[in-house]
This record gives C-alpha cells, structure tokens and sequence, in this order.
C-alpha cells in the first residue's frame, strides 16, 4: 500500500482488519481521507502517520488502538474531522489539537482520557463529543462564543463541574447538548437551572440531558420555550424541587421525558398528555402526590412509564387502558 503515492482516499471501513496499523501508508503523502472504522486494529497511532500533512479525516474509531492521541495531529492543518472514538485510547487530549484552525468534527468518546479539555481545542468546531472518558474541569463560560456553529456538544460520563455556560445560548445551530451521567454540573442550590432560561434560543435543539448531576432549584416556567423539536428531556437524579411547569405540554414532540429520582412534586398536570409522541415517561421516586391524571390515557404511545415511589392516591384512571403499548 505504501507504493500508492497518489492515493488520496482511502475508505476500508466495516472490516476485519487485524493487527497494528501499517506504517507504510505514511508514504501516501497525497492521502486526505483516511478512514479505517470498525475494524480490530490494534496498537497505537505510529507516529510516521505524521507525514500524511494533506489529511483533511482521520478515522480510526471503533478499533483497538491504545496508547496516547499524537501532539504531531496539531500539525494537519487542513483536517476537519477527527474520529478516534471507541478505542482504547489514555492520556491528555494535546494542547497542539488547538492549531487546527480547519477542525470541524472532534469526536473522541468510549476512550479512557482523562485530564482536563485544552481551552485551545474549542475553535470552529461543529460536532464535539467527548462522551465515556474520565475528563474533568469546568466547562468554558464563552464556549458559545467561540464555537458559535456548535451542533452537538457531549461530554456525558465524565467527571466535569462548574455551570453549564449561559453563552450556548449564542449557539443557535445546537442540536444536541448532553453532559449526563457521572458529572458534577450544578451547585445543588437554586439558581442551577437558569441554563433553561437561554437555551430557548436554541430553536434546533432535539436533545437535552443532565441526568445524574448535582443541579438543584426549582423548573423554571421557561422550559415552554424550548424548541419545539426537542425529542428528549433528561433531567433524572438531581437534586431538583418544585412543581412540574405546566409549560412542558409545548414541548409536543417529546418522545422521551425523564425527571425521576428528584423532589419534583404537587400534583402532576393534566398538560402531560397533550405530549402524543411520548414513548418513554420517567417520574418515578419523586414526591407527586394526589389522583393520577386521566389524561395519560392520550400517551397512547408510550412503552415505558414510571411512577414508582410517588404519593399519587385514589384509582387508576380507567384511560390507561388507552396506553396499549405499555
């Protein structure tokens, strides 16, 4: 392979190729697509891929490889898209990444990094995730700013803290926003879910999870004004309180809602059933209280629903019985 010197892309995605990856494609200096997904490569990233300068993506994920992200990457000044996923990669995510001022797609999730994310990293990016890792530190109060074209911003299963940053509300293009799992976002005090507040200019949001954090304080009452093409609302295992806004009836394409393991209480509202598309309904372990709502007989989607460990009271609503899927 490394005879080809005008190769420039190179897909051997879906396969079975075993073993370390082959040094001799670094004579392939024409190469800019390198795209190896799903194979059992093992070892780690040599280093003489540092010659291939022309690289635009570099795909490697869902292999084998172990050993630390190469500082020589920083060198590839036209990539767009790094994708070393679902590997076995260790170490720091290098500062040097910060020089790639073309880089559009940054996904390094399933891996075991750790450290703290270089302030350097978040430019121009589209698609960052960095989901399943052991990353820490707080999440840059500008991020919103300097990544104003963000698309999909995860780090869930992590160790992050801090606040989630007021200026994603600049970032109009979001599509998904997930810091679940295992983080620490939140003071556990009132105040923590002002995020909700600016997230309403998010009018592409689909997906919004920060279950198993530490946020607490009440549901603001401008959860209404989150997109309406929000499919998934996380917010189960914190340390949340108050009524749930009767708001949540605009959020109609919510296929997945989920406030369980909380202190969210009083009666639940009628509006729960204007949400037809529901499939999944997580309120268990939480203090509702009074009849449940006959109107939870409109969820006649719904596969999933929880309701343990509440203080609800009197009959089960003749209407579940509409709920067929369940």
């Amino acid at each position: 392979m490394g005879r080809l010197l005008r190769l420039q892309l190179l897909h051997l995605s879906l396969n079975s190729f075993s073993g370390k990856f082959p040094s001799n494609i670094s004579h392939c200096t024409q190469l800019r697509v390198l795209n190896v997904i799903s194979n059992e490569l093992t070892g780690s990233i040599p280093d003489q891929l540092g010659s291939l300068l022309k690289l635009t993506h570099l795909w490697l994920q869902g292999n084998h490889l172990t050993g630390k992200i190469p500082e020589w990457i920083g060198n590839f000044s036209s990539l767009y898209s790094i994708a070393l996923g679902d590997n076995n990669l260790q170490g720091r995510i290098p500062n040097q990444l910060g020089r790639l001022t073309s880089l559009g797609n940054f996904l390094v999730w399933s891996n075991n990094l750790s450290g703290m994310v270089p302030s350097s990293i978040y430019i121009i990016i589209h698609i960052f995730s960095v989901t399943d890792n052991q990353l820490r530190g707080e999440l840059p109060q500008n991020v919103g700013i300097t990544l104003p074209n963000l698309e999909v911003f995860a780090g869930d299963v992590n160790k992050f803290t801090g606040t989630v940053p007021a200026s994603l509300s600049n970032a109009s293009r979001l599509r998904l926003l997930d810091f679940a799992e295992d983080n620490s976002l939140g003071s556990g005090k009132d105040g923590d879910l002002t995020s909700l507040n600016f997230l309403a200019n998010c009018t592409n949001l689909e997906v919004l999870s920060f279950s198993r954090n530490h946020l607490g304080g009440e549901l603001p009452d401008s959860i209404a004004n989150l997109s309406t093409k929000l499919r998934i609302f996380t917010i189960g295992g914190n340390l949340i309180y108050g009524p749930l806004p009767t708001g949540i009836g605009n959020l109609v394409n919510l296929t997945t809602l989920g406030i369980e393991q909380n202190h969210i209480g009083v009666s639940l509202p009628d509006v729960i059933g204007k949400l037809y598309k529901l499939e999944g309904l997580y309120l268990n372990l939480n203090i509702f209280s009074g009849p449940i709502p006959s109107s939870l007989g409109n969820l006649t989607s719904v596969t999933r629903l929880f309701m343990k460990g509440n203080r609800f009271e009197g009959s089960i609503p003749p209407s579940l019985g509409n709920c067929q899927n369940l």
